[in-house]
């Protein structure tokens, strides 16, 4: 078992993309429950779990981002894969800064039940950038392959196996 495997997860199981769905779930809820408060839909409890939601979020990013910081800095610098990867960290520091700010600029509303109109806007902006870093780092997965074995034909077995095991290509 290596030490890096507690950081970067398995070979072909990286931790980074779970840890994401964490944290984008958990934006994209506080972003629902925003719109439920600014809107009306739903009073009191709808800010309450926005804010919450939102630290959550930022708690979890640390986590999220540090995964995927150590992925990023095994990358070739200067490369094709290397700068989609860096477009997608930018992406997602900026959206985290703007979920931070809305978590400041809305403290003050969320004590008293209610979203505020720039809080929020703050939150729909996070969420944009939040969706266009996602698609960044759809990219670096899924067009350059970053941390993907590719064995199409690999026993389901080992694909799925929690431990790692050198891959076995059958035909």
């Amino acid at each position: 078992m290596k030490l890096s495997y507690l950081v970067r997860g398995l070979p072909g199981h990286p931790l980074h993309p779970p840890l994401t769905d964490v944290t984008i779930g958990t934006y994209t809820f506080a972003t629902v429950a925003g719109f439920l408060d600014v809107t009306g839909l739903v009073e009191r409890n709808a800010s309450y779990a926005w804010w919450i939601a939102l630290v959550v979020g930022l708690c979890s990013t640390a986590l999220t981002a540090t995964t995927g910081f150590i992925d990023w800095i095994e990358i070739e610098w200067g490369s094709e894969l290397w700068k989609t990867a860096t477009a997608h960290l930018c992406a997602m520091l900026a959206a985290t800064g703007a979920f931070l700010a809305a978590v400041l600029v809305g403290h003050d509303g969320y004590t008293q039940g209610t979203v505020g109109g720039g809080a929020y806007a703050l939150t729909l902006v996070g969420f944009v950038l939040l969706t266009t870093g996602g698609w960044l780092g759809g990219a670096v997965v899924f067009v350059h392959g970053m941390r993907v074995l590719n064995l199409v034909s690999e026993r389901f077995e080992h694909a799925a196996a929690p431990t790692p095991k050198e891959p076995t290509q059958t035909e």
